[in-house]
């Protein structure tokens, strides 16, 4: 390759991501994928391919091209510093995921919660719970049987022991009641009209079932998530969600109304409403 790697993936990639999220994929396929130093992009040292890493790297981009994310064409996520394995049948993990993570290891350290994941998809949050918090008890469910299967092999290469479900959250379950000290989500919650400002790179290739919800109930999946913690969770117990930016009033609100105290909105890195805490 006669040019820079940055400058190749840049001029190839031009039309299908702004500069900057163009900056941040070429630093992500430099360490990540072909695991060099970002300085050496900075240093405009970015060169020295094999051939081999040239075909892989060529063969990337072209996917890329068509709008294929990274993380799908690569076959992996970095999340809560660790590789995910991901493919369409589950949303790659999201730094604001990340972040709610990171709030129920800051609340519970120390601790060793029995906590619940509904719709785990990779199985980011449960096992990144499971690792942080040694000596918990962790569950995860979800209603794809795929979205299961990925999350059961990163558990087995990740180390961790969580316990997963096949459960359809709107079907009762057989557990039972007062069995968690945590219940965590990250359900669907991207409104239909949303669609329109989605990029294709996400429209057209993570899965529909564990993105959207009907414009005529944007918070459905948290009403029965809620219900179904009134059952589930102990006295006293926790539920962490991730919220559409502009559902925290609304979703605050629903929990309140339903027996919830103690509700927190919480705003993730961007300013933007992101995650909402409760307590019974």
């Amino acid at each position: 390759m006669k040019e820079r790697v940055s400058e190749y993936i840049q001029r190839q990639l031009a039309d299908c991501y702004d500069r900057q999220e163009l900056k941040s994929l070429t630093l992500m396929i430099w360490c990540d994928i072909l695991h060099r130093d970002a300085l050496d992009i900075y240093l405009q040292r970015d060169t020295g391919l094999s051939e081999e890493e040239e075909v892989a790297l060529r063969e990337l981009v072209e996917r890329m091209q068509r709008h294929e994310p990274v993380q799908y064409a690569c076959g992996e996520a970095r999340f809560c510093g660790r590789n995910f394995k991901v493919t369409p049948a589950v949303l790659i993990p999201r730094p604001e995921t990340a972040e709610l993570v990171g709030l129920v290891l800051q609340d519970y350290k120390n601790s060793t919660p029995a906590v619940l994941d509904i719709g785990t998809g990779s199985g980011c949050i449960a096992i990144s719970l499971s690792l942080g918090l040694p000596g918990a008890s962790v569950e995860a469910w979800d209603v794809s049987a795929e979205a299961l299967e990925v999350a059961a092999t990163n558990n087995r290469l990740l180390g961790a022991d969580v316990k997963f479900r096949l459960q359809d959250v709107f079907r009762q379950p057989d557990v039972a009641p007062a069995s968690f000290d945590v219940l965590v989500s990250n359900p669907p919650y991207v409104t239909e009209s949303e669609k329109t400002e989605m990029e294709a790179h996400v429209l057209d290739w993570e899965p529909a079932l564990a993105l959207f919800v009907p414009d005529s109930d944007p918070l459905r999946y948290y009403r029965r998530i809620a219900e179904l913690g009134l059952q589930l969770l102990k006295r006293p117990g926790t539920l962490y969600f991730e919220i559409n930016r502009a559902c925290g009033a609304e979703t605050g609100q629903l929990l309140s109304s339903l027996g919830y105290h103690s509700v927190r909105i919480l705003r993730d890195e961007f300013g933007n409403d992101r995650m909402v805490t409760a307590r019974l």
